[in-house]
């Protein structure tokens, strides 16, 4: 595990391999597995899980309810969302749990709305806004977004 002086990581759940790179923040509680490319500028709360081989490029923030499976890709300022009706001061009891399944890659600049999985070896295009499921080894585009193309 490599952590930039930068970075104010605080949680001690980070997998062998592991690169953090200059100015993230990962809270107390999240969990991020091994061989994983944590770029720039990226906050990660605390009820996250990323599992193996993931990258996360630069400005992704990812909010509590947030699941990355293994092998997963994240562009860079890629959104997630987990309140529905968010509110200022006022929190849901428990956040939305969205989860991108393994092998999925989200494009750059893409807004993954709250409780949304996307499937195993999905793909979401760049500035596409994610509002209902995505299926297993399907490409999705455009806002809202809409499927393409099944892929292999």
């Amino acid at each position: 595990m490599k952590i930039h002086p930068s970075s104010d990581v605080q949680s001690s759940h980070i997998g062998a391999g592991t690169l953090v790179w200059q100015f993230c923040v990962i809270l107390p509680n999240a969990k991020i597995g091994v061989n994983c490319n944590i770029n720039a500028h990226c906050f990660i709360e605390n009820d996250v899980v990323i599992g193996n081989n993931v990258t996360v490029k630069s400005g992704v923030y990812i909010w509590d309810g947030v699941v990355l499976e293994d092998g997963v890709f994240i562009g860079p300022n890629a959104t997630f969302t987990n309140d529905k009706i968010p509110r200022s001061k006022q929190y849901p009891t428990q956040f939305a749990k969205t989860v991108v399944k393994k092998g999925a890659s989200l494009g750059a600049g893409c807004v993954i709305l709250p409780g949304i999985v996307i499937g195993e070896n999905a793909m979401v295009g760049a500035g596409a806004v994610v509002t209902k499921d995505v299926a297993d080894h399907t490409t999705v585009v455009g806002n809202p977004a809409k499927p393409i193309k099944e892929r292999a």
